[in-house]
């Protein structure tokens, strides 16, 4: 948690307002790739949406490459400078898909997900004179007998059905596979909460490793890889120790929001915050702040809301919660507070947060010295 000088010292406007505390940012960043060990640290975009900021994590030695939300996203970063962008999620965006199959200069730095012979045709379609890239999203999660978990997504998760989606790839002109991924939400995604989370955690990468190994081996034989992508910020160090893997997703650790605060030895500090001002004082003991209600995806539950940080000892009412246009706050730290104050917040997950606001400061030492543009300031919604 930053010390007082961030609070007192950044001017924030008066409308609400996004500040990234940049000493905390590359902490984070630094703390991030020493826990990589060496293994590249493929920057997940939908955790920062702010692309100074993906700019400046690729810089560092450690970070390389993005993994991006939305294919529209992906050819815009390309088109902006950035290199080597896959698109995590298989899309239907034919028109995204046709102008980077036209453009050779987009074709050959965009890797599309895939996951369903459906995807492959679409891309088949679309193609040109350079192949469409191609990654299998692969279904990392944990079965126990007919208990899966894990995310609901993919639709192959044995040898022989990624194998038989390889084959279809390789057989398909105008694709090329080229890359693999594994995403083991059930361990990058959950917070370390009990013994009974921790025995899962466990009992996941012990199933996952040899399976992954297998796969990859196998594919191996059908296609020439050039990645095997896996894990996140929350399973860095146990995803690292899987030598088939030649690349860990990673973003929402630059950030460390809310959700992170449960994670054993993150080694990670919160970097992003929301500031609002008190708006009314309908009580000595009741702060009102203009706006928000910025619930994060996912469901629906105390952990999804944001958390007020600063002044301390503020907390909601049961029955309004954070709200669309203003949110009542209690507690100790509501009496200290007058009209025009600024309460900061944590948002619960990472870059969701951007798309609520057209830039971010971005201070460092208690000083702003950038006023950096979210996607949505520069224009840009894809999601």
């Amino acid at each position: 948690m930053p010390g007082g000088d961030l609070w007192s010292s950044v001017p924030v406007p008066a409308a609400p307002t996004a500040v990234v505390d940049l000493d905390a940012f590359d902490a984070n960043l630094a703390a991030m790739v020493a826990r990589a060990q060496g293994r590249p640290l493929r920057l997940a975009s939908k955790s920062v949406r702010c692309r100074a900021l993906i700019e400046r994590a690729l810089e560092s030695p450690g970070f390389s490459g993005v993994l991006a939300y939305s294919a529209a996203e992906a050819a815009w970063l390309v088109s902006c400078g950035v290199r080597d962008v896959v698109v995590g999620y298989p899309t239907v965006d034919t028109e995204t898909i046709a102008d980077t199959a036209a453009a050779p200069s987009l074709a050959e730095q965009v890797t599309f997900m895939v996951d369903l012979p459906e995807h492959v045709a679409m891309l088949a379609a679309a193609a040109g004179t350079t192949p469409l890239r191609v990654c299998i999203d692969v279904d990392a999660s944990l079965r126990i007998g007919r208990l899966h978990l894990g995310v609901h997504r993919s639709s192959v998760h044995t040898t022989q059905e990624v194998c038989r989606m390889a084959r279809l790839v390789a057989n398909t002109p105008g694709v090329t596979l080229v890359g693999l991924m594994f995403y083991e939400a059930q361990v990058a995604g959950v917070p370390d909460s009990s013994r009974v989370v921790r025995a899962m955690k466990l009992r996941s990468m012990a199933q996952l490793l040899p399976r992954r190994t297998e796969i990859v081996r196998a594919v191996a034989e059908i296609s020439s890889l050039e990645f095997v992508n896996g894990g996140g910020t929350g399973s860095i160090a146990a995803t690292r120790r899987d030598p088939s893997v030649t690349e860990i997703a990673a973003g929402s650790g630059l950030f460390t929001p809310t959700l992170f605060d449960s994670y054993d030895d993150s080694g990670l500090t919160p970097a992003a915050y929301f500031v609002s001002p008190v708006v009314r004082k309908p009580s000595p003991a009741v702060a009102v702040t203009f706006a928000g209600g910025y619930v994060a995806s996912g469901p629906a539950s105390k952990s999804r809301v944001p958390k007020p940080v600063h002044p301390q000892g503020l907390s909601y009412f049961g029955q309004e919660g954070a709200g669309e246009v203003q949110t009542p706050l209690r507690g100790p730290g509501a009496r200290s507070l007058r009209v025009g104050d600024p309460v900061w917040f944590r948002y619960a997950k990472a870059g969701e947060m951007c798309e609520r606001f057209d830039e971010l400061l971005l201070v460092r030492a208690g000083a702003v010295v950038q006023r950096a543009p979210t996607y949505r300031g520069e224009g840009r919604t894809f999601g």
